[in-house]
């Protein structure tokens, strides 16, 4: 299945795709289904039964055209969002960097996410912004010493994500959290993936970014440094995850930065990421 959060006018809501044009909203689903998805996931993780009822009730439901809803990011206010940096061997290589044996952590706030479609804003004081095309994990039970065996059960569904980075303010302290968190720069969507859609942890899928329809990355989720399971069960050491968290995997090579001259995200441009499986976020960029 796969699962949208948006608005209907002021009024916040969720529900499952039917097709490629069509929404279920969550009150056709059932009546006692909880108002958001973050809140969704977490009922899913103790009720067996209900996810393939909700996709049964989605299959026999009238849906409504996509295009009148306003999506927003697909968990619009999770718990925590974990970055990993440098975890693909070919972006670590353009950079100079390292294989480290343990993950580069950083956290993400939810004022920096924004929606597919939305517009991804390049700030009044500067003009380095630049684009990451990621894979995003969200977690779908309580999860705490989890084996690597077993971490792959904590995965409520895959999603795209734009980690787009200010560099030079990433770059003014030895953490990287300002350069990451500017207001409308994290894209996360369009929809929610259920992992029975996917490989195991999302292996060996083509993730590329397009920025006005040239390739700039295009690399495979095999590559990166520590896979998913890998991710969840280190995290959990330090940790308990919770359902709605959201995990976000690293970016390949290609970036703007690494390049010569750099490229940088500016007004007029459209920005997408392409997960093979999962979907394409596409995002105009404004000053």
């Amino acid at each position: 299945m796969r699962f949208v959060s948006y608005r209907a006018g002021v009024t916040p809501g969720w529900g499952v795709l039917v097709g490629a044009e069509g929404v279920v909203d969550s009150r056709q689903l059932g009546s006692q289904l909880p108002s958001t998805l973050r809140e969704f996931i977490a009922l899913s993780a103790t009720q067996p039964n209900l996810m393939a009822d909700v996709k049964a009730r989605a299959t026999a439901a009238t849906p409504t055209r996509l295009d009148a809803v306003t999506l927003a990011p697909c968990v619009p206010q999770p718990g925590k969002i974990i970055c990993l940096g440098v975890n693909y061997y070919d972006h670590a290589k353009e950079g100079g960097n390292a294989i480290a044996d343990y993950p580069a952590f950083f956290l993400r706030c939810e004022t920096s996410l924004l929606a597919h479609g939305a517009p991804l804003q390049v700030p009044a004081i500067s003009d380095k912004l630049d684009f990451e095309a990621e894979l995003a994990v969200v977690i779908g039970q309580r999860t705490r010493f989890v084996s690597e065996a077993d971490a792959l059960k904590s995965v409520f569904g895959y999603a795209c994500f734009n980690d787009a980075s200010l560099r030079d303010y990433q770059r003014r302290t030895t953490q990287w959290t300002i350069g990451k968190n500017f207001d409308a720069t994290g894209g996360f969507g369009p929809s929610l993936v259920t992992p029975d859609e996917l490989p195991p942890g999302c292996t060996g899928l083509r993730i590329q970014s397009r920025l006005n329809g040239q390739v700039m990355q295009n690399a495979n989720t095999t590559d990166m440094v520590f896979g998913v399971a890998r991710t969840i069960s280190l995290l959990s050491e330090a940790m308990t995850l919770e359902p709605g968290d959201v995990l976000v995997m690293g970016t390949p090579g290609g970036v703007g930065y690494a390049r010569t001259p750099p490229v940088w995200m500016k007004a007029g441009d459209t920005i997408e990421i392409d997960i093979e499986g999962v979907g394409i976020l596409s995002n105009p960029v404004t000053a």
